[in-house]
């Protein structure tokens, strides 16, 4: 006995839909672009602070080197280290608080208005901001073990001279 198989009839895929969020998930989202709106608004005032202090510590290290002579060379040679740093800090600092600003407005708007644009839009900035504090704290612990590396190398070589 033979038992012939029907081939089941192929369906075209039905589309699935994208996220769909409800009113509850909304409301946090929501809440959640406010305080990253708020963020935003207070790293921008804190940018401001650290331009701020580079310039004064230019202007700071300038001042020491004419009133003591002595000491002229080092702090006006370091005024334009520290003068770079910070505002390297300061370039760093902004664009962290420009995107997370980016996410809040964006995702505010985007649940308040039901726009899927907006709010794929707010979470591009959200993973810029991310992606962003990953790659400092990578920057920041290998240089926390380059440090650790040397200490230990210049301790090692301190203990060996003092014998």
């Amino acid at each position: 006995m033979e038992t012939t198989e029907t081939p089941e009839l192929l369906l075209p895929e039905q589309p699935k839909p994208g996220l769909i969020l409800g009113e509850e998930a909304k409301y946090f989202l929501h809440t959640a672009g406010r305080w990253a709106t708020f963020l935003g608004i207070m790293g921008f005032i804190g940018t401001g602070f650290v331009v701020i202090i580079a310039i004064f510590i230019s202007a700071f290290f300038s001042l020491i080197g004419r009133l003591n002579p002595a000491a002229s060379q080092m702090p006006t040679s370091m005024s334009g280290v520290f003068t770079f740093v910070y505002l390297l800090v300061a370039v760093f600092y902004f664009f962290m608080s420009y995107y997370l600003y980016q996410f809040g407005t964006s995702i505010k708007s985007g649940t308040l208005l039901n726009d899927a644009t907006l709010a794929t839009k707010a979470f591009k900035n959200l993973k810029s901001h991310l992606k962003l504090i990953g790659i400092t704290t990578i920057v920041a612990i290998s240089f926390y073990i380059l440090i650790i590396i040397i200490v230990l190398i210049v301790g090692v070589g301190a203990a060996s001279l003092s014998r």
